[in-house]
């Protein structure tokens, strides 16, 4: 079977690695020029966790994850107001957590693609014409037949659009900014903690990285989902004002092509494919980083998306694909939603009530009851995935 992928992040990157090991052909299609170096901090667990593992990749995954003792929440002194500590979390979940840079997971995942995949950088799917025993997919600059046509391109996609047309995202309120930059200072005092200033309404943190820099993250709430002209100049004015290091990261602010900057969304669809096209990841079922797991879901999902195109034919994978999945999914969304008053808080009110939610996330059977539910229990189907097929090529038991 030949399969087009388009989109070569963390799901499509996944789904060309299964595909081709699998002995299918192929071609995976990236409108960026090249790798994305833009993004933030990930707690990988559950799902995600697993699919890795069955696929030989955990070894290298670890190689490239941070250790990360605690989250402090900080005043603007810098002084510590709550924390919550990961090896407390870890354990909760046998110890089955990692926290990796984003762009750090996808170049895993781009280093260990088959050789046989055909990988093409800066280019763009602008035509898909599915004519029952095939799908052609145009790009810019000539046109491939194939057997799938496979969106992975986020929750901005195109495939989607071209394919369903113009469907709005669930906007949650809150828009999002990540970057780096150099001060040894901020560097030294933040060790391996993940340092957050404890406030309403916006919200910085950072961690230090092992080549010396510094990452930062940001989230605030605005009630307007509009994407700015300028996002330097967005960033710096949302967080102008926060105390301790703040000042200092705006001012070493990097010009906006370098800067990660979205709205915090979701996307609902009635249906993930038609006919010889499907969805996976972010362009049919973005959780948001509200509910977290996104990177989880989308290595999870490609897995499972794989698994079925290899069971059976393309309509009958693509339906059963979307029957496992789509409950564990929207059970995902559905928990991002319930938090969204609780990820950053509003009111003064509020943040002391989060800082007697963290001192009892302290307590064993709370901290188990909380790693529970964020971990889900949908690993079993990843689980049984694994043992069913442990003789297929490139995956290990």
């Amino acid at each position: 079977m030949k399969v087009v992928i388009c989109g070569a992040g963390i799901a499509g990157l996944t789904l060309a690695n299964r595909m081709s090991a699998l002995g299918n052909e192929v071609v995976l299609l990236e409108r960026a020029p090249g790798p994305r170096s833009q993004g933030y901090m990930i707690d990988f667990f559950g799902t995600g966790y697993d699919a890795a593992e069955a696929m030989g990749l955990l070894p290298a995954i670890k190689d490239v994850a941070y250790t990360v003792d605690e989250a402090s929440l900080l005043d603007e002194h810098g002084r510590k107001r709550g924390s919550v500590q990961y090896t407390q979390f870890a354990r909760a979940i046998q110890g089955r957590l990692l926290s990796i840079m984003r762009p750090d997971l996808e170049r895993v995942l781009r280093e260990n693609l088959p050789s046989a995949v055909d990988f093409r950088f800066g280019t763009t799917v602008t035509a898909v014409d599915d004519h029952g025993d095939g799908v052609r997919v145009g790009m810019d600059g000539g046109e491939i037949e194939a057997d799938l046509l496979v969106g992975a391109d986020g929750i901005h996609s195109t495939v989607r659009r071209l394919l369903f047309g113009e469907i709005p995202l669930r906007y949650l309120g809150f828009h999002t900014a990540a970057f780096q930059f150099d001060a040894p200072e901020i560097h030294a005092s933040i060790d391996n903690r993940f340092c957050l200033t404890d406030t309403v309404g916006r919200q910085m943190g950072f961690y230090a990285l092992r080549d010396g820099r510094v990452a930062a993250f940001a989230v605030h709430r605005t009630p307007d989902p509009t994407q700015p002209a300028d996002v330097r100049a967005a960033v710096q004015e949302a967080y102008r004002g926060l105390g301790w290091v703040v000042p200092a990261a705006l001012d070493r602010c990097p010009p906006s092509a370098e800067i990660y900057y979205d709205q915090v969304a979701q996307i609902e669809l009635p249906r993930w494919g038609k006919g010889r096209v499907v969805l996976v990841g972010d362009a049919c079922y973005a959780v948001s980083l509200l509910a977290g797991q996104g990177a989880s879901l989308g290595i999870a999902g490609a897995y499972v998306l794989a698994h079925q195109l290899a069971e059976q034919p393309v309509e009958a994978a693509i339906a059963e694909y979307e029957r496992l999945w789509r409950p564990i999914a929207e059970e995902k969304q559905h928990t991002g939603r319930a938090g969204a008053r609780w990820f950053l808080p509003e009111s003064r009110t509020q943040l002391r009530i989060r800082h007697v939610a963290l001192k009892a996330a302290r307590l064993p059977l709370v901290n188990r009851f909380v790693a529970g539910a964020l971990a889900g229990k949908s690993t079993a189907l990843i689980r049984n995935m694994r043992d069913a097929r442990s003789d297929m090529p490139g995956i290990t038991a």
